[in-house]
């Protein structure tokens, strides 16, 4: 028994070795553990980073080249390098074997068309679409072809042109050819004054070159280039002229250049066109020659308020109440009524035009306070003549003479409530004009010419009762 047993003191230098065996055999295992770790993982990604860098380089390289179009089935496939992708496609990366694949994907068709664009370019694999440089070169052709039919528009409207109408030289060629020189207006109308003012021309002669002028100072330009000329001093000069056609086409000259013409207005009132006119009106002359003093006095007159002033200091309104009174001088009647109702109107629309822009000192309201008309026509008896000229036949008459009572109410009303003659044609008229406006209602006139005629007779009917 003694024989089989050991010692105490040899069991723990053995216990100690077998516990060194076992620490080392674990750090042993532990070590190879993570040592095939590291080998697994970073190859892998090392590998990813060098694909990447070559995928990035590869798509560099191919931005500028024609890339092929790759056709996706539904199954995965491997992307060769220099192939797009079309539109739509469904495109991952295998990380174990470092390729590209691609397959088809069901997404919606607008979807895939906005997911087909790659660096700036259009890849579509539908031959039935066009590029974008198949459309630049349509747009190209589109817009040579409207330029081709517009060259060939206007070529043939030029041709028509042409064909109707020749060049102005090709013209002036002809007429110095012919002996014809092409005058303007200025030229012309220096020309008709030169013949008219001229002591070799006969009557005749100066009667056409009148005539001929009145056609030309109708233009307002035309009007203002007689006086720059002194043409119209020469035709004022011819109102004094002994024969009675010299004064009637004079007269008429002037009365078309005065009319809305200022400027000319200002320089007949100091050419003294003015005093020759009423002259003529007032002195026996034919009656032709009266009438188209009386159109220039008028055209004269009207909106020029200082020529309305020496119009009633010369005894403007004395020389037309004498020319009413004359036998067979009914047309100028009317027509120095028509004329006093528009200088009445004239000035009471001034007025109330000042008024509504609450402007009470312009310069044309200043001359028109100092034209005393109204007080005039008073003072020569011109409520009762007025009023006696509705015993005229024409009806057309008779409206110009109503609207001028009507006008003149205001300043004539106590003389037209003691003349008995005035209520008796009014009546008379009523009368008369219920008729015809009866007639004029039966054949379905609403506002027929004889109902307003009518209405003017009742309006101042009333204001008289």
């Amino acid at each position: 028994m003694a024989s089989l047993s050991q010692p105490p003191s040899r069991m723990p230098p053995l216990g100690l070795l077998l516990g060194l065996l076992m620490a080392s055999c674990f750090t042993f295992c532990l070590s190879h553990q993570n040592l095939k770790e590291f080998s697994l993982i970073n190859p892998e990604k090392s590998s990813t980073k060098e694909i990447e860098r070559k995928e990035t380089k590869a798509e560099e390289e191919l931005d500028t080249e024609v890339l092929e179009v790759f056709h996706p089935t539904h199954e995965w496939q491997a992307l060769q390098p220099g192939q797009a992708v079309p539109a739509g496609s469904h495109v991952r990366l295998n990380l174990q074997t470092g390729a590209r694949e691609v397959k088809l994907q069901y997404e919606n068709k607008m979807q895939n068309n906005l997911k087909g664009l790659k660096k700036g370019k259009r890849l579509d694999i539908n031959t039935n679409t066009y590029t974008s440089q198949d459309l630049k070169s349509a747009l190209a052709k589109l817009k040579e072809g409207a330029e081709m039919e517009n060259s060939k528009e206007d070529k043939a409207r030029q041709a028509e042109v042409k064909r109707l109408f020749r060049p102005i030289e090709e013209l002036k060629k002809e007429f110095d050819e012919l002996n014809v020189v092409i005058e303007t207006d200025m030229q012309i109308m220096v020309r008709l004054i030169n013949k008219f003012n001229s002591s070799s021309s006969s009557l005749e002669e100066k009667i056409a070159a009148l005539f001929d002028l009145e056609y030309y100072v109708h233009q307002m330009d035309n009007a203002q280039d007689l006086l720059s000329f002194g043409g119209l001093q020469v035709v004022i000069n011819g109102l004094n002229s002994t024969e009675p056609l010299v004064k009637e086409y004079a007269a008429f000259v002037l009365g078309a250049a005065f009319s809305s013409n200022p400027k000319v207005q200002v320089e007949a009132i100091e050419g003294g066109a003015l005093q020759k006119l009423l002259v003529i009106l007032a002195t026996e002359q034919p009656l032709t020659a009266k009438k188209k003093a009386l159109f220039a006095l008028c055209s004269l007159l009207r909106h020029f308020p200082y020529a309305q002033q020496q119009f009633l200091k010369l005894g403007g309104l004395q020389v037309l109440r004498s020319l009413v009174q004359e036998k067979s001088t009914e047309v100028l009647a009317v027509r120095v009524v028509t004329l006093l109702y528009d200088l009445v109107t004239e000035k009471m629309f001034a007025e109330e035009e000042a008024e509504l822009t609450q402007d009470t000192s312009p310069e044309k309201l200043q001359q028109y306070r100092q034209v005393h008309l109204l007080p005039g026509l008073r003072e020569q008896g011109w409520c009762k003549i007025t009023a006696h000229l509705l015993a005229l036949p024409e009806h057309d008459a008779r409206e110009k003479v109503l609207q001028t009572l009507g006008a003149l109410l205001a300043t004539c009303r106590d003389h037209y409530h003691q003349d008995p003659l005035l209520s008796r044609m009014l009546a008379r008229l009523q009368a008369e004009y219920q008729a015809l406006a009866n007639l004029e209602l039966q054949e379905g006139e609403d506002e027929g010419y004889f109902q307003d005629l009518l209405g003017s007779v009742n309006s101042l009917l009333k204001e008289l009762r």
